[in-house]
């Protein structure tokens, strides 16, 4: 069926609106957030390299919709839009011999979460750790962040996180305690986006 340029020119002010509305999804994926119980300022993204911004790729991996996967070696996560396309973020990964690989999936979910040190940090870091033993609570200042996602296998705690951070420059490196970190307007959307219960594929070089 052949269009018209009338037709053509009544749908395209409807088209470009659309497409407008995708992008600026990503172009104001840092702008503040107010409405948290902590809010967000609007983030310089001069401070993250381009490529480690959040941002909708090509993806033609074999993984359900739905399915996170975190590709360590390059440092992205990917949330598997499914059609060849995914929301890919950048992240910062655990140092050498601390990071989680195979499959895991979210065994639950928290907003400003609560960090408590493992007992594999407090041992191997005794006096930095010490004085956090029992707990630091959610906020600005906690080493989780904006959002939690808590990595389960077979019902039994990983001890390892996806989660926000108050060290955007660790984003694009190697030097947690093997959890993911994001920035955390990124782990919001992330959180938004995936259920409890969801497939997490970790990714080792």
């Amino acid at each position: 069926m052949s269009l018209s340029r009338r037709g053509f020119m009544i749908g395209l002010p409807l088209f470009l609106a659309a497409c407008s509305s995708s992008r600026n999804s990503y172009f104001n994926a840092y702008a503040a957030v107010p409405d948290e119980r902590f809010p967000l300022p609007s983030m310089n993204t001069a401070a993250l390299k381009p490529h480690l911004r959040r941002q909708e790729v090509a993806y033609d991996k074999n993984y359900a919709k739905g399915t996170v996967v975190v590709d360590t070696p390059n440092k992205y996560l990917y949330y598997v839009l499914g059609e060849g396309r995914a929301v890919r973020y950048g992240v910062g990964v655990g140092r050498a011999g601390l990071a989680l690989r195979g499959n895991a999936y979210v065994g639950r979910k928290a907003k400003w979460p609560t960090w408590t040190p493992t007992a594999n940090m407090l041992r191997r870091d005794p006096e930095i750790m010490r004085p956090y033993a029992s707990g630091v609570p959610g906020g600005p200042n906690n080493p989780l962040g904006a959002r939690a996602l808590y990595l389960y296998r077979n019902g039994n705690d990983t001890m390892f996180r996806i989660h926000g951070t108050n060290q955007p420059e660790s984003i694009g490196l190697a030097m947690s305690s093997g959890c993911i970190r994001m920035i955390n307007h990124d782990v919001v959307d992330l959180y938004e986006r995936v259920p409890s219960g969801a497939r997490v594929v970790v990714l080792q070089a």
